[in-house]
């Protein structure tokens, strides 16, 4: 079976990251999102979604497993997962769990800035052995794969690229940010019943 595979010019600096989460945030309809680590600190500030789910504690790396299991529980509902590159690097082996599991309404965006972020921006590995997140993606199977460092370019293509076959991966390149810090979004126990409630299984 072909791949459906797209990919964009890269630059050493890449986009910023809250336009790069705006793209999405304009195209996001009823889909599920999950965020962890730094995602679930920039994405709560721009949307306020019932069918947003931020999981935060010792969650490095668990955004993609997440969010599978979301897509097979709920198969008429898309599913979109953030994943920073640290935590692709502590669960690269997620990627062939994703296409193993048959799901086709997920997609899986990992924002690369060569740092983790959350423990204070130390470089990771990937920088230095120079990975490809997104050939990664391809030798795991997935059906559709995209990588963009390109603002104007992600915003052109992102439509198109989250209308691609499942499971889709999406690799940004985005420019690393001055402020660190992650805060709870509050009980989880209360996040949970808001979010069961939301996707009608409370």
């Amino acid at each position: 079976m072909d791949k459906h595979d797209q990919s964009s010019r890269r630059s050493d600096a890449g986009m910023p990251l809250v336009p790069a989460l705006e793209v999405l945030l304009r195209l996001r309809t009823d889909q599920i999102v999950v965020t962890t680590m730094g995602s679930a600190r920039d994405w709560p500030k721009l949307s306020k979604h019932p069918l947003d789910f931020h999981y935060i504690p010792s969650a490095m790396g668990h955004a993609p497993m997440l969010a599978l299991g979301l897509a097979l529980a709920q198969p008429a509902r898309e599913v979109i997962a953030f994943n920073g590159d640290g935590c692709m690097l502590m669960s690269l082996g997620c990627l062939v769990t994703v296409t193993a599991s048959g799901a086709k309404n997920l997609t899986l965006i990992v924002l690369e800035n060569g740092v983790y972020e959350v423990t204070g921006g130390q470089a990771t590995a990937a920088g230095a052995a120079r990975a490809d997140f997104a050939a990664l993606a391809r030798g795991a199977g997935f059906e559709s794969v995209a990588a963009f460092s390109d603002l104007a370019e992600w915003t052109k293509r992102a439509a198109d690229t989250l209308a691609l076959p499942g499971p889709r991966f999406v690799l940004l390149k985005v420019a690393r940010v001055a402020d660190y810090d992650l805060t709870s979004p509050g009980p989880m126990v209360e996040r949970i019943a808001r979010f069961r409630a939301a996707l009608g299984t409370g």
